[in-house]
């Protein structure tokens, strides 16, 4: 009996003098990254495809309506390219802009608060399964409208950069945007108009802009992947200014996620 007396209260005090248990690591960025991404992925993938069509049809749409009013050149290559990347700000802007809005509105943002991953693949992994629905409509667009405007589709392999750099960027902007706007009537409003700015500002050839709007066109994060998308259509193409311009979409795209992932921080914690 003593020693069994003595043996509970050993395995008492022991029990007593324990600390707490250590908490699990937290989780590496690119793991969890993909798991947001693959959860993303299949939630909205059956609820995003119609909303794809329809940015699919208004983009070919407007360049129909632009073939009765330019003849080809330059301005049909601003068009095409321009009503391509149209398509990656519906989605990557738009309509995460909505999503990010939803989320804040509805307490969402709560149970992303309570995963163990950074506030960056939360960011990522949200824009980059947007991005990814706007694949299929962004190669259906520029394949129709070089067929419609009569130019070569040789480059279109410019695409494979050019819709990731443009997706990144918009799509930063896009939950910023949904983040930082205080209701969400009002993220909505934020991401129609940054769609209709990239409409008018991608689409229309910027030789024709006034100068002030044509300005406005230089800090849209998604002309320099319409301008690199435009100057592939050139039957020799100087891919040191493709390049340059694709390099420019690329770092504006690190600068927008960047202040995604602090906007996400920001509306996490109030």
């Amino acid at each position: 009996m003593a020693g069994t007396a003595g043996t509970a209260g050993d395995g008492r005090t022991g029990h007593e003098g324990a600390g707490p248990a250590p908490l699990a690591p937290r989780a590496r960025l690119f793991p969890s990254l993909a798991a947001v991404y693959r959860a993303q992925l299949s939630r909205a993938r059956v609820a995003r495809i119609p909303l794809l069509f329809v940015a699919t049809f208004q983009s070919v749409g407007i360049m129909v309506l632009m073939r009765g009013v330019v003849d080809g050149g330059s301005e049909a290559r601003a068009v095409v390219a321009g009503s391509s990347v149209l398509v990656v700000a519906f989605v990557a802007l738009n309509l995460l802009a909505q999503y990010f809005g939803h989320l804040r509105a509805g307490g969402g943002l709560d149970h992303y608060a309570t995963l163990p991953v950074p506030p960056a693949a939360v960011v990522l992994g949200a824009a980059g399964a947007y991005a990814s629905f706007t694949v299929p409509g962004t190669i259906v667009t520029a394949v129709a409208g070089s067929v419609l405007f009569g130019l070569p589709l040789t480059h279109l392999w410019v695409l494979v950069a050019v819709i990731p750099l443009s997706g990144a960027a918009l799509s930063g902007l896009g939950a910023a945007m949904g983040l930082l706007a205080p209701r969400q009537e009002l993220a909505t409003l934020l991401g129609q108009l940054g769609m209709s700015a990239a409409l008018l500002l991608g689409v229309l050839p910027a030789d024709r802009l006034p100068g002030p709007i044509g300005w406005a066109r230089d800090l849209l994060p998604s002309t320099y992947g319409v301008e690199a998308f435009s100057r592939s259509f050139d039957a020799h193409p100087d891919w040191a200014i493709v390049a340059l311009d694709l390099a420019v979409c690329a770092v504006v795209g690190v600068l927008s996620l960047a202040a995604a992932t602090w906007a996400y921080r920001r509306a996490a914690v109030r």
